[in-house]
C-alpha cells in the first residue's frame, strides 16, 4: 500500500503530521513518501506541483494531501498558484467524484450555530463532479467586449460545460452510494436558468431510471442552499456539478459545527483517491500548534476504506476519533465550556492512545 504524502502548506504541515502518526499506530504495512506541493513547491522548485510530485502520486495507491495556499501568493499569475496543484491533480490523476460527508458527532451538537433538534444526527453525503463544470470550461479569459452592454470595455469569461459521459459517471456513483444508505438522492442545479444544467437534469434522470429502488429529486441550488440551514436532515445524498459542489459542501460541512472535522476523499474510475480535510491551510493560524487534525485524521480513514480496502482500520480510526470527543478534549475550534482545550499534536496523541 503505497501512500503520497503531500503535506502542503499553512496548517496542512501539522494536520497531516498527526494524521501520519495515526496511520502508523495501525501497525500496517504502509509505504509513505512524502513530496512538495502548491506555495512550498513553487518556493523550491518555481512551480506548484513539480514532475516529481505528480509522477509520486500517479505511482501511489493513494495520496494523502493536507492543504495549499497562502496570501502572499496571490500575486502570481494564476497558473503558478499554490491552489492550481490541486486542480493538477484532479485533472492528471483523472478523480472525478469528490466525497465529502457532513456528520454531526452528537459530542458537538451543541458546537453547531443551528438548534439541536435541527442538526442532531445529521448524515449527509455531498457528491461534487470534479472534472467539468466552469473550472475547466473553454473558452475563458479576458478581451474588448464588442457587443453586450458596454462594448469597448474589458471584459473576463468563463466557460460552463458538461459532457453526456462525465453526467453519467457522476450519477452512477451517487444512485450506487445511496443504495448504501438510505435510497434517496437529491441532484441539484439550476435547470430553470443555465443550459448546462438543463442537460444535468435531462441525464441525472436518465441513470435514475436504471436505479428504481432509489429515490430522486431535483432541487435548484439556490432552494438547497436554504435547505441545508432549514431542513437539512431531509437531505442524504446529494450530487451535482464542480462549482455548486465547492459551494454547498463547505456550507454543509459548517452545519456540524466546524470545518475541522470533514474529511473528503476525491476517487477515479480505479478508486485511486486524494484524500484531504474540507479546510483550506488557514495561514492565520498556521505554526500556532492550535489546529484541528481530525479532519485530516478522518480523511486518512477514508483513504482506508475507499483506496486501500482496509474497512477494518477504518472503523478503528472513526471509533477513536469518537472516543477523544467523548473524553472532551477539543481544539479551539470546537472548544466550549466545560470541555478539556487541546492543541494539534495533543489532540493527534490523543486518537493514537485510543486505537490501543
Amino acid at each position: 500500500m503505497k501512500i503520497a504524502v503531500l503535506p502542503g502548506d499553512g496548517i496542512g504541515t501539522e494536520i497531516v503530521a498527526e494524521a501520519v502518526k495515526v496511520l502508523q499506530a495501525l501497525d500496517l504495512q504502509f509505504e509513505m513518501e512524502m513530496a512538495l506541493v502548491g506555495g512550498a513547491a513553487y518556493d523550491a522548485y518555481g512551480h506548484p506541483l513539480p514532475d516529481a510530485t505528480l509522477q509520486l502520486a500517479r505511482q501511489a495507491d493513494a495520496v494523502l494531501f493536507g492543504a495549499v495556499g497562502d496570501w502572499k501568493y496571490d500575486t502570481l499569475d494564476r497558473p503558478l498558484r499554490p491552489e492550481q496543484a490541486i486542480l493538477g491533480l484532479r485533472k492528471n490523476l483523472g478523480l472525478f467524484a469528490n466525497f465529502r460527508p457532513a456528520i454531526c458527532y452528537e459530542q458537538l451538537v451543541g458546537a453547531s450555530s443551528l438548534k439541536p433538534e435541527l442538526i442532531g444526527g445529521l448524515d449527509i453525503l455531498i457528491i461534487r463532479e470534479l472534472t467539468g463544470d466552469i473550472y475547466f470550461g473553454q473558452p475563458r479569459g479576458r478581451r474588448v467586449a464588442t457587443d453586450g452592454l458596454f462594448p469597448g470595455a474589458e471584459e473576463a469569461f468563463d466557460t460552463m460545460r458538461y459532457s453526456r459521459p462525465e453526467i453519467e459517471r457522476i450519477a452512477h456513483v451517487a444512485f450506487q452510494a445511496a443504495r448504501k444508505r438510505s435510497h434517496r438522492v437529491t441532484s441539484v442545479d439550476k435547470a430553470n436558468v443555465l443550459e448546462t444544467f438543463q442537460f444535468w437534469k435531462d441525464v441525472v434522470s436518465d441513470i435514475g431510471k436504471q436505479y428504481p429502488d432509489v429515490a430522486l429529486d431535483h432541487m435548484y441550488v439556490d432552494n438547497a442552499a436554504m435547505q441545508l440551514v432549514r431542513e437539512p436532515k431531509k437531505f442524504d445524498v446529494v450530487v451535482t456539478g464542480n462549482m455548486f459542489g465547492d459551494i454547498l459542501s463547505d456550507e454543509a460541512a459548517m452545519l456540524t459545527g466546524s470545518i475541522g472535522m470533514l474529511p473528503s476523499a476525491s476517487l477515479n474510475a480505479s478508486n485511486q483517491g486524494l484524500y484531504e480535510p474540507s479546510h483550506g491551510s488557514a495561514p492565520d493560524i498556521a505554526g500556532k500548534g492550535i489546529a484541528n487534525p481530525l479532519a485530516t485524521i478522518l480523511s486518512a480513514a477514508m483513504m482506508l476504506r475507499y483506496s486501500l480496502n482496509q474497512e477494518a482500520a477504518a472503523q478503528r480510526i472513526e471509533a477513536a476519533v469518537k472516543t477523544v470527543l467523548n473524553q472532551g478534549l477539543r481544539t479551539a475550534d470546537i472548544f466550549s465550556a466545560g470541555m478539556t482545550r487541546v492543541g494539534t499534536v495533543e489532540m493527534g496523541a490523543a486518537v493514537v492512545k485510543a486505537l490501543t
